[in-house]
């Protein structure tokens, strides 16, 4: 269930969200990213994924995110839980000032798919990017997601 955007700075500002992030490897252990267009985390390089909605079930959510993220059907049960994660933003997804965001971030490590995948909704670019890119100095992949390439 989406909230009207005020009663949702109201959640952003007093609760961390709970969300799920995605990991698409391929072989060589360059994961699937993209450039993202909204805040948190605008104009980084960051891994597909989204919130879990209240009343959602964890099972539906991941089907929801796969399909809008990735514009794949998959189910929980294809993917391998990786940890939970904790995510801090100073910005939030309404850009609201002096609101800063908090995650709780499952990762689900999908492996690697032979599928094709669209996540262009939430990215203006996509790039399967490896750890030694990812860790370069003045790098624009976010720091959130460089635990990622170590949990293969």
């Amino acid at each position: 269930m989406r909230l009207p955007e005020e009663q949702f700075l109201t959640v952003i500002a007093n609760t961390p969200l709970v969300s799920i992030d995605l990991i698409i490897r391929k072989p060589s252990g360059a994961i699937l990213m993209g450039r993202r267009i909204n805040e948190p985390a605008k104009d980084y390089w960051f891994v597909p994924g989204g919130r879990i909605y209240k009343n959602e079930d964890l099972e539906d959510a991941f089907k929801r995110i796969c399909n809008d993220e990735l514009g794949v059907s998959l189910t929980i049960t294809q993917a391998r839980l990786i940890g939970a994660f904790t995510h801090k933003y100073q910005t939030n997804a309404l850009r609201a000032a002096g609101v800063t965001t908090h995650y709780v971030v499952l990762a689900y490590d999908l492996g690697i798919l032979d599928l094709q995948f669209d996540i262009e909704a939430q990215h203006s670019q996509t790039q399967w990017i490896t750890q030694s890119e990812a860790n370069r100095p003045n790098s624009d992949v976010h720091v959130n997601v460089l635990p990622y390439f170590k949990t293969a």
